[in-house]
């Protein structure tokens, strides 16, 4: 045990003297002056003694020792833009990757990597006469349509086309329309099909893809005016991946600011069921496009709430994979632990029938796992391990029984205090190239930003502050959500994440004896953000919405026309499937789904 600084020099003088050779050996430092300088730091650190002089801490060549530290050329870091991840990566599963694929294996064998086939059923008499109502036919429809050539891919695809671009301007869900690509995409699906050549269930479907995703050869915006005419030269992994499966890409969807809200630099993307309100977000079009009848389906992301809140508000089907199942490759970064990818449509098994084509490992995405997927259209409800919250929609859960559920109530689901927002670190890392080149841009002094006092004001000179005098400019696409975390401290970040593991933990045990849970609608978002669970939203009734804070059938609300309410399930970790089946065989017993917006 070291006593004293005396003790702690003769302890490490010989360590310090084999270093001290060995560098002289290499010719780079000079022996002396490293010994001392290595020694009075040590002594420094040890003892809490005040911070060194400068010219102990090696101010630079000539420091007040006499001697010699060598100057060295200052090396800039190795630039970084808003995707490269980092080293550590989130695993939602309590044992850790190795443990998951062990335990899979050992359940179902090596087959548990293999893709099994999807197919919906076949489509019994005539083509539905108009194309409003080929419009709104559920994409799995439309499939067995194409397979059996009573529709092209073109005809489909030329009906999807006029009503992007006749509601666009109406309901601002698009921001990029495809028009020339998409028709010869879906020429050349019709080609293969009539060649013997069907590639599966999405083969001609025509789909929406929200605009975090790149895609060559069309602008790729995050929402922003500052990237309107940017053209990144690649492919998002799930681009890929569709095109492979055979579908036909006709629009890039909007998404609020980086993937905030329903406000883009066009607009506000609004609700095709009341044009007085926004489709909430960020996946603001995907949601708003596909309760329009203007695409098959559509795929959005969320990272806390973004493909929830708007397939509640716009009335869809949607899927919020667990974390990891789907590849980000290609997309926007917000929070590389949180980030995910899951498709919108009109029914949930179009949800299954695309999440089928789309989830698997990317070695491009080192957060990606591969993980049995088994939808199941005749699932015994019975069969299933449900809990149900004091909370949850009552007439969803009445309805359930009726079909053969017997669930389990459940409290409160677990917490942990303590959990700083570390998404925010995760922002602010993710677009530090971005502030930095935004910050020289309006004349803001980020030394100076990080310091204000907000009181949860917005910063001055950005999207939504007053205009001051001084102020660089009254309104810019600089957002504050990507400063915040710049000032949170790598032990405060670190000892969080060790908290969330711990609420990944608790979780896992909560889930233990539940395949899913029916919960308030929403209500676990933003503990599934930090905990990985996958959750499925199926509308289940119309009603008038209440306003923020107000009981459902306030006397101020009735003027507002009725709209698809819906309910959120939440399943176990990669029960995908399971919750995916739960919710179809509410839907097919029940008709609100086949309702549609008049526009």
């Amino acid at each position: 045990m070291v006593e004293s600084r005396e003790d702690l020099l003769e302890a490490t003088q010989p360590d310090l003297d084999a270093m001290a050779e060995e560098l002289a050996d290499l010719g780079g430092v000079d022996r002396r002056a490293f010994l001392f300088m290595t020694i009075t730091a040590a002594a420094a650190t040890t003892f809490a003694a005040p911070a060194l002089p400068a010219q102990l801490r090696g101010a630079g060549p000539g420091a007040a020792t006499g001697s010699a530290l060598r100057a060295q050329p200052p090396v800039a870091p190795y630039p970084l833009g808003n995707a490269e991840p980092p080293a550590e990566q989130f695993m939602p599963y309590p044992g850790g990757t190795g443990s998951l694929m062990e335990k899979l294996v050992q359940e179902h064998g090596v087959a548990v990597f293999e893709r099994a086939p999807f197919s919906p059923t076949p489509w019994p008499g005539a083509v539905p006469a108009t194309d409003e109502e080929i419009a709104f036919l559920p994409a799995h429809r439309l499939s067995a349509l194409i397979q059996a050539r009573k529709l092209t891919s073109v005809r489909l695809t030329e009906i999807y086309l006029d009503r992007l671009e006749r509601l666009n301007p109406t309901l601002l869900f698009a921001v990029t329309i495809m028009r020339p690509q998409a028709l010869a995409e879906a020429a050349r699906a019709d080609q293969e099909i009539a060649a013997g050549r069907y590639r599966g269930p999405l083969h001609g479907l025509p789909y929406g893809l929200k605009d975090v995703f790149a895609v060559k050869g069309a602008p790729t915006t995050w929402g922003s005016a500052d990237f309107e005419r940017r053209v990144i030269d690649e492919d998002a992994a799930v681009a890929v991946r569709l095109r492979e499966a055979g579908a036909v890409l006709l629009a890039k969807l909007t998404t609020g600011l980086f993937a905030q809200g329903d406000q883009w630099f066009g607009g506000r993307t609004n609700n095709p069921w009341n044009l007085s309100q926004g489709s909430s977000g960020s996946s603001a079009g995907p949601a708003s496009a596909t309760a329009a009848g203007c695409v098959a389906f559509a795929i959005g992301t969320e990272t806390q709430g973004s493909i929830v809140s708007p397939a509640l508000r716009c009335g869809v089907s949607a899927l919020r994979p667990t974390f990891g199942r789907v590849s980000r490759t290609g997309a926007m970064v917000l929070g590389w632990s949180h980030d995910r990818v899951g498709p919108f449509a009109r029914t949930i098994e179009d949800c299954a029938m695309v999440f089928h084509a789309i989830h698997g490992a990317d070695p491009e995405d080192p957060s990606t796992v591969t993980t049995p997927f088994a939808f199941d259209r005749d699932v015994k409800l019975d069969s299933l391990r449900v809990g149900v919250d004091p909370n949850a929609p009552a007439e969803f859960v009445a309805r359930l029984r009726e079909l053969g559920m017997r669930p389990t109530e459940i409290g409160p689901r677990p917490t942990v205090a303590g959990l700083i927002p570390a998404l925010n670190v995760e922002y602010a890392a993710a677009f530090d190239s971005y502030v930095q080149r935004k910050a020289k841009e309006i004349g803001l002094d980020l030394d100076t930003v990080l310091t204000l006092p907000t009181n949860g004001q917005p910063y001055p000179g950005t999207l939504g502050a007053p205009a001051t005098a001084g102020t660089p400019m009254a309104r810019s696409d600089w957002n504050p959500r990507f400063v915040a975390g710049r000032t949170v401290k790598a032990f405060e970040y670190l000892q969080s994440q060790r908290r969330r593991y711990v609420l990944i933990q608790r979780w896992a045990e909560f889930m233990s004896e539940l395949d899913m849970f029916i919960g308030a609608p929403s209500a676990d978002v933003s503990a599934n953000a930090q905990t990985g669970h996958p959750c499925v939203v199926v509308p289940y009734k119309f009603d008038v919405p209440p306003a923020p804070g107000e009981r459902a059938n306030a006397p101020d609300t009735q003027a507002l026309n009725a709209q698809p309410i819906g309910a959120v399930v939440v399943g176990a970790l990669y029960a995908d499937d399971a919750i995916l089946s739960l919710a179809h065989q509410f839907q097919v017993n029940d008709d609100t789904y086949l309702r549609h917006p008049v526009l």
